[in-house]
């Protein structure tokens, strides 16, 4: 989480200080309008989490091809080294009741299935915050909707872009330990424990 706090006020010094500098905003204007701007995406990305948070679990099938991973993807994702920097990206989850931070029950079907759910849920949510941006630009008047309002619609993409790739990053390995264990309980055999994905 601190990782993220210090990128949004990092980039709200430097929204604000270039708007300033070039003179589009007073330092008052351009101030107050970066604080503003910034305020209403987190309130409006909160609403988005909690409208999925609200929606029911059988929505979001662990095996539903809406969110199956790609090949391509799998790819995109090794070369970007998501594996390396995923346990960086803060997760809200536990504010809702599910935390993705750990995989706490390797060995319990029910509980893969539910993480899977999770992912699914999460993933949705922070696709629906990449446009979301884009309503506060409607917020602002004239050039600052472009070089305030809009500088922070990106640096919001960007947030929500990386926890919604180590989300699609971990949901192949978790689909293939849950098929797994349905398969040996199918077949009769002793349930045992299933180390984490790396």
């Amino acid at each position: 989480m601190k990782l993220y706090l210090s990128i949004i006020g990092a980039a709200m010094a430097v929204i604000a200080g270039i708007n300033i500098a070039c003179g589009i905003a007073s330092p008052l204007y351009g101030i107050v309008a970066v604080i503003f701007c910034v305020v209403l995406q987190i309130a409006l990305d909160s609403l988005a989490a909690l409208a999925i948070r609200l929606t029911p679990d059988r929505l979001y099938p662990a095996e539903s091809p809406r969110y199956r991973v790609r090949p391509w993807e799998k790819k995109l994702y090794l070369k970007l080294g998501v594996r390396a920097w995923k346990d960086h990206i803060p997760d809200l989850g536990g504010i809702g009741g599910f935390s993705k931070k750990r995989l706490r029950a390797p060995d319990d079907p029910a509980y893969i299935e539910k993480y899977i759910v999770e992912c699914h849920k999460g993933v949705l949510t922070h696709r629906l915050c990449y446009p979301l941006g884009l309503l506060i630009m409607l917020t602002l008047p004239g050039l600052c909707a472009l070089t305030i309002a809009l500088p922070v619609a990106v640096i919001n993409l960007i947030l929500n872009a990386l926890p919604t790739m180590a989300l699609r990053y971990n949901t192949p390995m978790l689909l293939g330990m849950l098929k797994r264990m349905r398969r040996k309980k199918a077949d009769g055999l002793p349930q045992t424990a299933v180390q984490p994905f790396p």
